[in-house]
């Protein structure tokens, strides 16, 4: 099966939405490895980098203190479960947009049930700490999931090439 070519607006959204879940696969991948490699010491000294203007400008701002919470757990050695998370959150989501883009198949239903579950974390982490950029990151998944089944749909009705 060919590599996948947008033909209409929605086809080229689908196109756009997959890549971008295929950078943010690869993005968790190098935060996974970081998080696994690097030293307390590090990680507290890039946390404090990142939040430190934003801090002094307001000691209450929502990002900054989330970043810096994060950080000191990663530092304190709570960073295994984040390090698995990553990796794996990672894998699959390169593994997964690799396919889509190569029309394979089997990688629709997959990519359909993987994201579905990341979803139902993702509402889980949304009723324990409700958010704004959260619930907004919910919503854009969820098109995407309908993106995945409308090419699905599509594709799985055309006919194949013989192997």
């Amino acid at each position: 099966m060919p590599w996948f070519h947008p033909k209409t607006l929605l086809d080229k959204t689908y196109e756009i939405g997959i890549i971008i879940k295929g950078v943010d696969g690869v993005l968790e991948l190098i935060g996974g490895v970081l998080v696994l490699t690097l030293s307390p010491h590090t990680i507290n000294g890039i946390t404090g980098f990142l939040t430190q203007d934003a801090l002094q400008e307001n000691p209450h701002n929502l990002i900054a203190t989330h970043i810096a919470h994060a950080g000191h757990n990663l530092a304190a050695g709570h960073n295994i479960y984040a390090a698995l998370f990553l990796l794996t959150h990672g894998l699959v989501k390169v593994v997964l947009v690799t396919c889509l883009l190569l029309n394979k198949l089997w990688a629709y239903p997959w990519a359909l049930g993987a994201l579905s579950l990341f979803l139902v974390y993702q509402a889980y982490q949304l009723i324990v700490s409700p958010g704004f950029g959260f619930a907004f990151l919910t919503v854009l998944d969820i098109f995407i999931i309908w993106l995945i089944y409308r090419e699905w749909q599509k594709v799985r009705h055309e006919p194949q090439p013989a192997a």
